[in-house]
């Protein structure tokens, strides 16, 4: 059975991403420490909140520096709302360095017709990928948010895996190797959300 390990710092909905990974037949360990991600086969950082305080949390449990060296050794991460923020190099929301994996920024959205966004919104992929596996082109997820990255460097056409309209087009998922993120919140997302959980699971067991 796949091992997903699910990052807990105190910023993120736990308990639905469980239940969702459970049920795509997954075996869910949550981590607290370093030693919860040994026999893992794929790691989900979820978030939401601010990135300073989730920075200082992830900190005070030592998990900064193995989830770096996780992403280094090219294995299937998986960060959702925030824990796809926390993989630049900072935010503009309130100036924290973040892990600074992928080149870029947090920023606040721009041309927002409200704030925060909030609801279900289009997923417009760039281009294909097995984490969008079966899922419709455009399928709607769920929001909950007020900044979004900003990719930067040379590779951002290969980073920016989707975009989303809200006022003004923002990048709403990211791939690079088997790294992956995600603006909305695929637990909260319906059966396209599940899925997408069930794809990851999938990629982890077929790259252990």
């Amino acid at each position: 059975m796949t091992r997903i390990a699910v990052v807990d710092y105190g910023a993120g909905n736990l308990v639905s991403i469980d239940q969702a990974l459970r049920v795509a037949g997954a075996d869910v360990v949550i981590v607290r420490a370093e030693p919860d991600l040994d026999g893992a086969d794929g790691l989900i950082v979820p978030g939401v909140g601010a990135a300073r305080p989730a920075m200082d949390r992830l900190r005070r449990r030592a998990l900064v520096e193995p989830i770096r060296r996780w992403i280094a050794d090219d294995r299937p991460f998986l960060g959702i709302c925030l824990g796809m923020q926390l993989l630049f190099d900072g935010s503009d929301e309130d100036g924290a360095r973040t892990l600074g994996i992928l080149p870029g920024r947090t920023i606040r959205l721009t041309g927002a017709p409200r704030l925060p966004h909030i609801g279900w919104n289009a997923v417009r992929r760039r281009r294909p990928h097995p984490l969008f596996a079966g899922v419709e082109a455009d399928a709607p997820f769920y929001f909950v948010h007020s900044y979004a990255p900003l990719p930067a460097g040379p590779d951002v056409a290969d980073v920016a895996l989707a975009v989303t309209d809200h006022g003004s087009d923002f990048v709403s998922a990211v791939a690079h190797g088997r790294l992956a993120g995600v603006q909305f919140h695929p637990e909260r997302s319906g059966r396209d959300g599940l899925r997408l959980l069930a794809n990851f699971a999938s990629l982890a067991g077929r790259a252990a």
